[in-house]
């Protein structure tokens, strides 16, 4: 029901729009663009982050102002320039499906649709996107022929000179921590939260990173291996960012031996079927 709820329009004030409008399964749950277009037919303020791999995450969205999957399914629902929606209207307007009533009277009994619940039903399917088995998986479970010799040139780098383990590490390759990453923006990210964190955006899970072009919070770096020289300048000079973003002593072999790494991180089977959704 959940991932009904998910590729319903009819959470969107115009029905137009569905939370996998930007982010599509396909493109690793976000959407091929540096931002999508939201209700009123303009650009987003960000770049639409995955929502893979976060049931275990402590916060949500760019600036982590969410603290749980409930509260975050909110804001895209609500947002004027995104979904454009009420709750009020959407629990409405789904009341008056028999299939969705039916299902969630099954789904929550004694409670029924209702905004909490349409809330947690979304949630609870977001919590199941997890990224699936990869190449680089196969390897670490002794496969040596599984990823190429690059990939794991790539993955020693990733680990060692490159230190880009600093911050995605753990089994989805992030720390869920926030950072300036030499990135030039007026936006605040964590800062419009704590002043303290000004500049400073989560740091994205990497499974599936092949799949979810253009990079970064703004959506301004078209390539994987853009991604990759940006950190091997540095950043940019005039940006904010953490003391630990400095220039590295990387060859153009080794980013793409650090590419041929990060690609192995794509799942066998990354794609998911749409729902079939119930008529009116």
């Amino acid at each position: 029901m959940g991932k009904m709820l998910f590729f319903d329009p009819r959470l969107s004030g115009a029905q137009n729009m569905s939370c996998a409008t930007c982010h599509n399964p396909s493109f690793g749950w976000e959407t091929p663009v540096a931002r999508a277009i939201g209700a009123l037919n303009q650009p987003l303020d960000r770049h639409a982050p995955t929502v893979e791999n976060l049931a275990e995450a402590p916060a949500l969205f760019w600036d982590g102002r969410a603290a749980t999957l409930e509260e975050q399914a909110v804001g895209p629902i609500t947002h004027p320039k995104e979904m454009n929606a009420t709750l009020e209207e959407v629990v409405s307007r789904l009341g008056g499906i028999a299939t969705y009533r039916r299902l969630f009277n099954v789904a929550f009994p004694g409670e029924g649709l209702s905004r909490d619940t349409v809330l947690r039903a979304i949630a609870t399917y977001q919590r199941t996107l997890r990224s699936g088995w990869s190449s680089f998986d196969d390897w670490v479970q002794g496969d040596d022929a599984a990823i190429s010799e690059a990939a794991k040139r790539g993955f020693d780098l990733f680990v060692g000179a490159a230190n880009c383990a600093g911050c995605h590490n753990g089994w989805a390759f992030t720390d869920h921590g926030f950072h300036a990453v030499g990135i030039p923006s007026g936006d605040p990210g964590r800062g419009a939260i704590d002043p303290d964190s000004m500049g400073m955006f989560k740091t994205p899970g990497l499974r599936n990173v092949a799949l979810r072009a253009p990079y970064m919070h703004d959506g301004s770096i078209a390539t994987l291996r853009g991604v990759l020289r940006h950190y091997q300048r540095g950043g940019v000079g005039t940006a904010r960012r953490d003391m630990s973003i400095a220039p590295l002593d990387l060859t153009e072999d080794d980013i793409r031996d650090l590419q041929a790494f990060l690609e192995s991180l794509t799942a066998h089977d990354p794609h998911v079927r749409a729902p079939a959704l119930p008529a009116e």
